[in-house]
Formats: structure tokens, C-alpha cells, sequence
């Protein structure tokens, strides 16, 4: 196994575990301060289970986040030490920031597990709050040096070229390029769309065994609302996000839609295997005008194919246009759900809980997860052969010291003990039992106060 395999194999496991993290700390806090929010306007009991279960959880994802994190944070010195010394003065801004986010994210969970019943409600709620923008924020800033990478700006290159040092750095113009709020927008939908409609799937299993579950109940119903609104609006960043790579990565487009030949009155293909060696997509159903349509809002106007560069820099189409045909049908399929779940509770007035709309929920849980994977992989090998796109390419920045392969097994086993360790302790809080027991506490407890105070 080459020593650019094993890097790129190690820095894909490494993402794709953490980023299900990530995104799952970063939707969590919003839901439980949902929960707090209702629970300070109605007083009602399940209310705060909900928002304290929930702020355990994201504990939990908090942890095993910030681990994932400083194993990657290593890992992009050790495997891609060319990468870090031209790119380091230059995006070093985004990941200071994102620290910060991620130390006012620490504190105020802290405040806000252990401050119950110990600082005024509103100001409990207030920590809860800064916790969800804390996290959002962090994920901002993050996903903002993807786009760096992406659509490069905010330096020149010197005569050394990538090898040498860059000049003129202006860390503003670094952090905000052309892709970043396309980016940044697009994914913090993507995790509140992912997060809450997988954690109304769990309910909604849990609430078909015991459709009496009050707390299963209130759980799906404020997932789904955070979750729904995010998946009806991600189509439309999707667009948005779209548009921006045809202006300023025209070759990612070209493989996202196995485009072989500039052309104009360009075909939107669904589905299709692309074949490099004919350059063609095969088996897609094509609409005529379509890509240029919605590349550039008018079905006449020319996009660039795969041909406008040499076979060498262009990046492995199948994997891409697999991965981003993936991505939309579950983003379409979360929307449809989300739009189901909205019209049966405008029309009613409750959650739904019909015979065909649980099962259906429950399938679409992992749908969200499945869209994030897939998106990344798009945004990465999309970008290849670069690491920085046309500055330095990914071969030219990984580290000559051999035997990765052994460091790709240690690390890829490391992800694996997280994830069952994270699903393990995630399972706990959904467990029916004690939430019975809990409810039927507190609801009692409830109960004796008002005949006392009535008294």
C-alpha cells in the first residue's frame, strides 16, 4: 500500500467517524434548549426530562467530539506535513476562532449540566443557548477552511510555488472565500436536518411499542420540528451550493453530474454509472437543459465538462457522481418526510403517529447521516487531485515516512471502540423504563403540590 493510500484511507475513516460526531454535538444543544424553552413557558415535567436527557447526550458527543478532533488535529501534521507548513500561516485564524467556540462551548456546558436548580431558569436556558451557538459556531469555522481548500484565497504564491512560503496573507480574505457560506450554510443545515430527523426516527420506534409514551411523544415532536425545517430548506442550499461550485469549481460540477463534454442546453442526469474510458454516463434519465438550467438559471447556457481539463487532473468521476446522486435522493427523501410531517400537523394539530408515518420515520432515521457521508465525499474527492485546489496537490503533501499502513490500522481501530462506546452510552438514554418511572415521580410529585397548595 502506497504511503498517499494509507494517508488518505487514515484521514478518510478519521472524517467520516468524526464528523457524525460532530454534527450530532452541534443539533443536540438546540434540541434540549427547545425542550428547556417549553418546559420554562408550560412547566410541564416531561418537558425538562427531555431537555436534561438530551444535555447528557450531548455531553457525551461533546467528549468524544473533542478527542476525534485533537486525534485529527494531529493527524493533518503527521500524514500532511507539506500541506500544514505552506497552508498553516494562512488558515491558522480559522482554527484559533474555532477554538475559542469550542472553550465558551465547554464552559457553558458545564454550567449548564450541573446549574439545575442552582442559577434562575432563564439564565440556565441562556447557557443552554450559548452552548448551541457555541457548537454551530465551531462548526462554521471549521467548515470554512474546507472551502479555503476549495476556493483558495487570501495569499499569493511565491516563486517557490507551493514548495516555498506564501505571500501576502491576509487571514480575512482566507477565512471568507467565495465557497464558504455556501458551504458553511449547507452543512449546519445538514446537521440539525441529519441529527433531528434520526433522533425522531429513535423516538418514533420507541414511541410505536408504547404509543401511550408521553416523553417519546414530545421527544419526536420537537426533533421533527428542527429536524423538518432544516430538511425542507436544505434542497434549497443545496441549489445555492450548486451554483457556486459551476463559477468556481467547474471540474467538481463536471464530476458530480458525469458531464464528459462542455455542451450547452446541458442534461441534469439522474442516476447513471459514468465510464472514464468511453466518456459517458450510462443508464441516466437525462432532462434536456437541465444542469445548465440549474448551474447558471437558464437551460441555454454552456457548462464545462470533464474535457475542459487533461484526464490527469481530473478527479475519479464515479465515486463522485455515486456519491452526490446518494446525497440528493436522501436530501429529497428527508424533505418528503419533513413536508408529510408538516402537513399532517397543520391539518390536525398533533404529532403524527398514523400506521404508515412511524414506519416511515423510522426508516428515514439514518437517511441524514447517510446524505453528510456521502456530501463529504463529493467535497474531498471532488477536489482531486488537489488538496489545495490548483496551488498543491495531494501526492506533493503527504509525508515521506513509511509505514502508514500500520498507523491507518491503529487509528481506524480507535474510531471503531468510540463509535460502539458512543452508541452504547447514546442507547442508555433512550432506554423506556426508567423514563416510566421518572415521569410517573414527577408527575406525582406535581400532583401533590397543587392539592397541597389548593389545601
Amino acid at each position: 500500500m502506497s504511503n498517499l493510500l494509507a494517508a488518505r484511507l487514515q484521514m478518510a475513516v478519521s472524517l467520516g467517524f468524526h464528523i457524525l460526531f460532530a454534527v450530532a454535538g452541534i443539533a443536540l444543544p438546540l434540541l434540549m434548549v427547545v425542550a428547556e424553552a417549553l418546559w420554562l413557558r408550560t412547566r410541564e415535567p416531561v418537558y425538562r426530562l427531555l431537555a436534561q436527557r438530551w444535555a447528557r447526550g450531548a455531553a457525551i458527543l461533546f467528549a468524544v467530539g473533542a478527542v476525534s478532533g485533537t486525534v485529527l488535529s494531529f493527524e493533518l501534521g503527521l500524514l500532511w506535513p507539506h500541506f500544514m507548513k505552506f497552508a498553516g500561516p494562512i488558515i491558522g485564524v480559522g482554527f484559533g476562532l474555532e477554538g475559542f467556540a469550542f472553550f465558551t462551548e465547554a464552559i457553558f456546558l458545564g454550567i449548564y449540566l450541573y446549574g439545575w436548580d442552582r442559577v434562575p431558569g432563564p439564565a440556565h436556558w441562556l447557557a443552554g443557548a450559548i452552548v448551541a451557538f457555541s457548537g454551530a459556531l465551531s462548526g462554521v469555522l471549521v467548515v470554512s477552511v474546507n472551502a479555503w481548500m476549495n476556493t483558495p484565497a487570501g495569499f499569493a504564491v511565491g516563486p517557490g510555488g507551493a514548495s516555498g512560503p506564501p505571500q501576502d496573507v491576509d487571514p480575512l480574505a482566507a477565512l471568507v472565500t467565495p465557497a464558504m457560506i455556501s458551504e458553511t450554510l449547507h452543512m449546519t443545515l445538514a446537521a440539525y436536518a441529519a441529527t433531528g430527523l434520526l433522533v425522531a426516527g429513535i423516538h418514533a420506534a420507541l414511541l410505536r411499542r408504547d404509543r401511550s409514551n408521553r416523553f417519546h411523544r414530545k421527544a419526536m415532536a420537537i426533533a421533527l420540528a428542527v429536524g423538518g425545517v432544516a430538511a425542507v430548506l436544505q434542497p434549497i442550499s443545496g441549489h445555492y451550493a450548486a451554483q457556486v461550485v459551476a463559477v468556481t469549481q467547474k471540474v467538481k460540477l463536471a464530476a458530480m453530474e458525469g458531464q464528459y463534454r462542455t455542451e450547452a442546453w446541458a442534461p441534469l442526469r439522474i442516476g447513471g454509472i459514468p465510464d472514464s474510458g468511453a466518456e459517458e454516463t450510462r443508464y441516466a434519465l437525462e432532462i434536456p437543459g437541465g444542469l445548465s438550467f440549474l448551474a447558471y438559471n437558464d437551460p441555454r447556457a454552456q457548462v464545462a465538462g470533464l474535457d475542459a481539463v487533461l484526464p490527469g487532473d481530473r478527479p475519479p468521476v464515479p465515486v463522485v457522481h455515486v456519491a452526490f446522486q446518494v446525497m440528493v435522493a436522501c436530501g429529497m427523501a428527508m424533505a418528503a418526510l419533513a413536508a408529510w410531517a408538516g402537513a399532517v400537523a397543520w391539518r390536525t394539530g398533533r404529532v403524527p403517529d398514523g400506521r404508515w408515518f412511524l414506519p416511515a420515520a423510522i426508516a428515514a432515521a439514518p437517511l441524514g447521516m447517510i446524505a453528510i457521508e456521502a456530501g463529504w465525499t463529493v467535497t474531498e474527492v471532488g477536489r482531486q487531485p488537489w488538496i489545495i485546489r490548483e496551488v498543491m496537490r495531494t501526492a506533493d503533501a503527504v509525508t515521506p515516512v513509511p509505514g502508514l499502513w500500520a498507523s491507518l490500522i491503529g487509528y481506524s481501530s480507535l474510531y471503531v471502540a468510540l463509535g460502539v462506546i458512543v452508541a452504547a452510552l447514546l442507547g442508555m438514554q433512550f432506554r423506556t423504563s426508567p423514563l416510566t418511572k421518572e415521569l410517573a415521580a414527577i408527575d406525582g410529585a406535581a400532583t401533590a403540590n397543587r392539592k397541597e397548595a389548593r389545601s
